[in-house]
C-alpha cells in the first residue's frame, strides 16, 4: 500500500485493476485482523461456512464447493478437527475417504467467525451507503463469474 502523504498517479487511480488490487490488498488485512482474535484464517471460515451450506462432504467435495486447493484443505481440516470444529467420518459407501461433518461447536465457531467478518466489511465498506453496498458486490461478482466460468 501507498504510503499516505505520497499523491497517487491519476492513471493508477483510474486503474480499474489497480483499484481492485489495492482494495483486494486492505480487505484481506482486515480479514486476518478480524479472524486473527479467533485462531482463525479465511481457509477455516471458508471451509465451516462451506459445511454449513451443503452438508458432510468429502475432502475432495469441499475443496471444489470452497475453492480451496487440495493441498491447503488436509492441513486446514486438520487445525479444525484438532480444535473440534470438525470430525471425519469414514464413507460407508467407500472406506478409502472421509465424510467431513462440523460439529455444533464449529457451527458456534462459524457464527463467531461470521460476526468478525461482518465487522471487517463494515468497516471495508464504511463509506459505502447500502445500495452502493449492493451495486459493488453485485458488479463484483459480475466481474468474478465472468471471468471464472468455463470458456465454451
Amino acid at each position: 500500500m501507498e504510503h499516505p502523504s505520497t499523491p497517487t498517479p491519476g492513471r493508477l487511480r483510474t486503474t480499474p485493476s489497480w483499484l481492485l488490487t489495492q482494495t483486494a490488498a486492505h480487505a484481506g488485512r482486515l480479514v486476518t485482523a478480524a479472524l486473527s482474535p479467533h485462531h482463525a484464517r479465511g481457509y477455516h471460515y471458508r471451509l465451516l461456512a462451506t459445511l454449513a451450506e451443503t452438508g458432510p462432504a468429502s475432502q475432495a467435495d469441499l475443496g471444489r464447493h470452497s475453492g480451496i486447493d487440495r493441498s491447503d484443505i488436509v492441513a486446514t481440516l486438520n487445525d479444525l478437527a484438532d480444535r473440534h470444529l470438525v470430525r471425519r467420518q469414514p464413507d460407508p459407501t467407500d472406506r478409502r475417504r472421509n465424510i467431513v461433518h462440523i460439529t455444533p461447536t464449529g457451527r458456534r465457531e462459524l457464527s463467531n467467525l461470521q460476526h468478525a467478518l461482518d465487522t471487517a466489511q463494515d468497516t471495508l465498506l464504511a463509506p459505502l451507503n447500502p445500495a452502493d453496498r449492493r451495486e459493488l458486490v453485485r458488479l463484483l461478482d459480475l466481474l468474478l463469474t465472468h471471468h471464472t466460468q468455463p470458456e465454451g
